[in-house]
């Protein structure tokens, strides 16, 4: 199924319906969305791009990318999204990887990208160039586009070397945007998804259910998070939805409690990326109401392997609330998880083990990388990298990567179990745990903390503190302020950038 007939279908059924906005101001309504993508496209398909060629984008938020998006699959090319925050030398390095056809570049970052020898053809959005392309007679009809055809080749972030392109095809697509009415949420046509996320990431992921339903499609004038600017275009528009990553979250709430905000328009907040710990989502639902869902996925399942519905997340009455409330949910409608050991069996209920998923939503690889594709997906499993474990009622609560596990005198300590605990001190804002080596036990445990505003760090009180929370061989051995932790384009904290630091004389 091709995405543009998605766009067509609303375009012939809600022709009026307002489509694609930049803050209040109505760009264009659907039937104008269509005509533009459909013309744009033809401009691509003059220039020989088609089924099989793949097209960049490396745009900061605008509602020109959902028309370049949308053109490129008119086509039944493939889109190749890249986050605006990366340096110019690693998106040039993506478009070399994915033996790119064409980018569209956004003016602030085009110079950046030829400085850095854009190894294809560059058009940066609305120049002459793209106007001219934008100019053509519309295609017709979408091209056919097969269910195991690549539509979204999605770079992973990278943090442990070069970043490796997952394959996303128009079946994997299909399976996440129908699983997200089933299990994540409604989308009705008075609806808005507001992009205030990167799109070329979970954000963007998120616009099919959207453009199905009819609904608004918005950017923030400021082209980014901003919760102030969040929450006057929720009270604006009204029933919006966004993507927002846990450290979003935080900084969401925080500027509520401050500004005194309800969240009012607010319809849906989807939070996923990383880990949201139990204090803040307590603190978000407390703060802003039932407005949030949580959504498990990688790049190698998009956003389709578990999700913690808004009344689990909301939910203070079933006796194990406390204990749904800090996993990542059930099983999505198109996905198979399972919590597997090292021999690949699966272990038994609340057992930990690396969790697993298969289905309709999983990669078919990654580009040019059969390697790491049969390290991955081995035996019909995606094998996800992170440690879990699942309860009798089908609850999964992530542990950790294993990666970033800590063996400490032959026992397993996961850190986010001793991030959760710090976290619940009033002098924590943030938290990361890492493994130093240590030559009598392998390694030991070390806290990175951003102390709270107005506090300072007191390490005999943390310790106090974890050993009222946790086993005394968890605790961290030491503990280091920090004015920010190290993260990625993503929000996800930089692990190894924190381990680099400890070996630093």
């Amino acid at each position: 199924m091709n995405p543009a007939l998605w766009l067509t279908r609303t375009a012939t059924r809600a022709p009026d319906a307002p489509a694609l906005m930049t803050g209040t101001r109505v760009e264009s309504d659907y039937a104008t969305f269509a005509q533009e993508a459909a013309c744009l496209a033809a401009g691509l398909s003059a220039r020989g791009i088609g089924a099989g060629a793949r097209v960049g984008l490396f745009m900061t938020n605008s509602t020109d990318t959902l028309r370049v998006m949308y053109a490129i699959w008119f086509t039944g090319a493939a889109a190749i999204p890249i986050n605006s925050k990366l340096h110019p030398k690693e998106a040039a390095w993506i478009l070399s990887d994915a033996q790119a056809a064409l980018c569209f570049v956004s003016p602030d970052l085009a110079a950046g990208l030829a400085e850095a020898g854009s190894p294809c053809g560059c058009v940066r959005t609305g120049s002459p160039e793209h106007a001219t392309m934008a100019s053509f007679p519309p295609m017709t009809a979408p091209a056919p586009i097969a269910r195991d055809d690549l539509l979204w080749l999605f770079y992973t972030s990278g943090t442990t070397g070069k970043p490796k392109g997952v394959m996303i095809s128009a079946g994997n697509i299909a399976a996440m945007t129908l699983s997200y009415f089933i299990d994540v949420d409604d989308v009705q046509a008075e609806d808005a998804i507001l992009y205030a996320a990167p799109m070329s990431h979970g954000a963007g992921i998120y616009n099919f259910m959207h453009v199905i339903r009819s609904a608004r499609h918005v950017v923030p004038n400021s082209g980014g998070f901003d919760p102030a600017e969040i929450f006057g275009l929720s009270k604006a528009l009204k029933n919006v939805s966004f993507f927002a990553a846990p450290t979003m979250v935080r900084r969401l709430i925080d500027h509520a409690k401050a500004a005194g905000e309800t969240g009012d328009g607010i319809k849906t907040c989807v939070y996923a990326g990383g880990p949201m710990y139990l204090a803040d989502i307590l603190d978000a639902v407390d703060t802003l109401g039932p407005r949030f869902v949580q959504v498990y996925g990688q790049g190698e399942c998009p956003m389709s392997i578990t999700a913690l519905s808004r009344h689990d997340v909301a939910d203070r009455s079933h006796p194990r609330w406390r204990e749904r409330l800090a996993s990542v949910g059930v099983a999505q409608t198109v996905t198979e998880v399972a919590i597997l050991g090292g021999a690949g069996r699966p272990v038994p209920p609340g057992q930990t083990g690396e969790i697993a998923v298969r289905g309709a939503g999983v990669m078919p690889g990654y580009w040019n990388r059969p390697d790491a594709t049969a390290e991955t997906i081995r035996d019909g499993w995606l094998w996800t990298g992170d440690m879990g474990r699942m309860d009798e009622d089908g609850y999964v609560t992530m542990v950790d990567r294993s990666k970033d596990m800590i063996i400490s005198g032959g026992s397993n300590i996961y850190p986010r179990e001793v991030e959760e605990a710090l976290l619940t001190h009033p002098d924590v804002a943030e938290v990361s745990i890492v493994g130093r080596p240590h030559p009598e036990w392998g390694e030991e445990v070390v806290a990175f903390i951003v102390p709270a505003p107005h506090a300072g760090l007191n390490p005999a009180a943390l310790d106090a503190h974890c050993l009222d929370h946790i086993a005394r061989f968890k605790r961290p051995k030491a503990y280091f302020s920090l004015g920010a932790l190290p993260k990625n384009n993503y929000g996800k904290v930089l692990k190894t950038d924190l381990r680099a630091r400890l070996l630093k004389p």
